[in-house]
């Protein structure tokens, strides 16, 4: 596995970095063949330290883990026990998802944009709607994979991110699933005519 750490104004030592390549092989060993690579960045926030680890454990499934502490060694502890609690709770399900791989279509490309939207116009004090549209700011290749609905929401929570888009494996639908603000799962089915 291909590990990366760094600092974001905080220098690391060597001892810290082996230490962290260490723990995260035993993880990821524990529960995969072959995790494919991880970045883990360091970071200080007013009197304490930030961890946030990405890692790419296999294909499609990417998991996301922040930690903090007043120390560096122990803001990585915590995010470490985040990725593993996250790897034990799925680990059957991931397992038997990685399985149903092989046997599934392949994913369709598709792309992936950050919007930045452009500032109402003002005119002496009174608001001008302008005709224009937001401004690209990022754009990168992404895949929309054939999944279950509880498939889903397991990517979506190892990724830690608060919407993902599929392909119903039920019904070929696109569906998207999201993080309500209340801390439950939303579901957009296209609704059958």
């Amino acid at each position: 596995m291909h590990i990366t750490v760094s600092g974001k104004q905080v220098e690391l030592s060597d001892a810290l970095r082996t230490r962290v390549e260490e723990s995260l092989g035993r993880i990821t060993g524990k529960y995969f063949d072959h995790a494919l690579e991880a970045q883990v960045v360091f970071g200080r926030a007013r009197s304490f330290f930030t961890c946030d680890i990405n890692m790419h454990a296999g294909r499609g499934i990417s998991l996301r883990a922040e930690g903090e502490a007043a120390d560096a060694n122990a803001a990585f502890d915590d995010a470490a026990e985040h990725i593993a609690k996250r790897l034990r709770r799925y680990r059957r399900r991931v397992n038997d998802h990685a399985r149903d791989l092989v046997h599934r279509a392949s994913p369709e490309a598709a792309r992936q944009y950050v919007l930045r939207p452009e500032e109402p116009a003002r005119d002496e004090g009174e608001l001008v709607v302008a005709e224009t549209y937001a401004t690209v700011v990022a754009e990168k290749a992404t895949e929309i994979t054939q999944l279950s609905v509880s498939e889903a929401v397991m990517r979506m929570d190892l990724a830690n991110q608060p919407v993902l888009m599929f392909r119903n494996s039920a019904s070929q639908e696109l569906n998207v699933i999201y993080r309500r603000s209340d801390g439950n799962i939303g579901w957009i089915e296209p609704s059958a005519r």
